[in-house]
């Protein structure tokens, strides 16, 4: 488990600012409802708004932008959004005379090669292919992709070369992300080839660190297996988990119990993970002088605070995300996307979920985008501990 956490929590070090590749901004040219919109990111990020007016959106394009970076094919990085990719369409798109109709997604992501942009034209209808990508970076198209032959499923790429030959053309699948195929295919050889290989696997390593979270209070009651210890987006696993950070992480472990304790009823004196017979374990809030409390007896948003609490207080060690192996951890930032992160909770959750995001965040080793209708973001906002993305009523 990382030894990274809040400042506020005494023998922890303080944070040290190496430049960590990072998304900061979100461009949504045409998706869903989104129409040239373009929204920057910073380290906690709230998106606040009524129902339908497209908060959720916003967050289902940087999942699907994370997923393809990590090698997912279009439909399975897209399977996540109700509907599917048809339904990311705009739905004023006329189709064309083929009748085909897409959307267009894309970020910035910046690090220690510069801000580099990546922008991504998907057709959705008829077929489900990518018909257009580019890479930008240091005033130059670095790579582009353009669909040639609508009957052959790839598309013609030209990448930036820079040596005897300035631009290197080949074909490239139409369902996968072309930025995420350059390491495999550019050999480096040449500064312009180098430059590519820079801007993409910065971009692919702002994108792959993404943990989607949303807690399910109706899954986490249930007693779990005593081994399965990274925790899950939906946090149906939190009692393995909790079991974990207990004996790998003692002051992790001591700043979540007092995050409990500000967002539960009742002193709490501990959590643990109780072993039941078959090898699986519930989890309990201890109490002073008291009987524990199993969590299944904690409403819906005492689940929710706590399961969110533990995402923001670890790491990748014990979150279900698939870390870049090859890059030093120092080098890599977690980005914890949250949909309906005030969901269920009451005003005093909400606060102190938001000061320990803030916090965290402020450390550098992760960032939050995320989804709110209370009025936390507003006081987050005005007391600059967050960027407040206000999409109206």
């Amino acid at each position: 488990m990382a030894d990274r956490g809040p400042p506020t929590v005494p023998g922890m070090d303080a944070p040290t600012p190496p430049q960590r590749p990072a998304v900061t901004e979100l461009r949504l040219s045409a998706f869903k409802s989104h129409r040239g919109a373009v929204f920057p990111l910073g380290p906690l990020t709230l998106f606040r708004g009524g129902s339908g007016t497209g908060k959720s959106s916003a967050l289902q394009a940087y999942e699907a932008l994370a997923r393809l970076a990590g090698g997912d094919t279009l439909a399975e990085a897209f399977a996540p959004v109700p509907g599917g990719p048809q339904a990311c369409v705009p739905q004023q798109a006329r189709p064309d005379a083929q009748g085909r109709r897409g959307f267009r997604i894309g970020c910035t992501v910046e690090g220690p090669a510069g801000p580099v942009r990546l922008d991504v034209a998907v057709q959705a209808e008829p077929e489900l292919r990518v018909v257009g990508e580019r890479l930008t970076g240091a005033g130059r198209t670095l790579l582009s992709t353009a669909l040639r032959d609508p009957g052959l499923p790839r598309v013609e790429a030209a990448w930036h070369t820079a040596g005897s030959v300035p631009v290197t053309r080949a074909p490239l699948p139409d369902d996968r992300l072309g930025t995420a195929l350059l390491p495999l295919r550019v050999a480096g050889k040449t500064a312009g080839q180098r430059m590519v290989l820079e801007a993409a696997e910065q971009v692919v390593l702002a994108l792959r660190s993404v943990f989607a979270c949303d807690p399910r209070p109706e899954l986490m009651r249930a007693p779990v297996g005593a081994r399965d210890g990274r925790l899950r987006g939906g946090c149906d696993n939190v009692a393995a988990v909790l079991g974990r950070t207990g004996n790998e992480c003692v002051t992790r472990h001591a700043a979540l119990v007092a995050a409990a304790g500000a967002g539960c009823r009742g002193p709490v004196a501990g959590l643990s993970a109780e072993h039941l017979t078959g090898g699986f374990v519930r989890a309990v809030l201890e109490r002073h002088g008291g009987p524990a409390t199993p969590l299944e007896r904690l409403g819906d948003g005492e689940l929710r605070y706590l399961a969110l609490c533990l995402v923001l207080l670890t790491g990748p060690g014990v979150l279900a995300v698939d870390p870049v192996a090859e890059v030093l951890p120092a080098r890599q930032v977690l980005t914890v996307l949250a949909d309906g992160l005030d969901r269920c909770l009451d005003a005093r959750q909400a606060r102190e979920l938001l000061e320990l995001a803030a916090r965290m965040c402020e450390r550098g080793h992760i960032r939050l985008v995320a989804t709110v209708r209370g009025e936390a973001a507003q006081a987050a906002g005005e007391t600059g501990e967050a960027s407040v993305v206000d999409l109206g009523a």
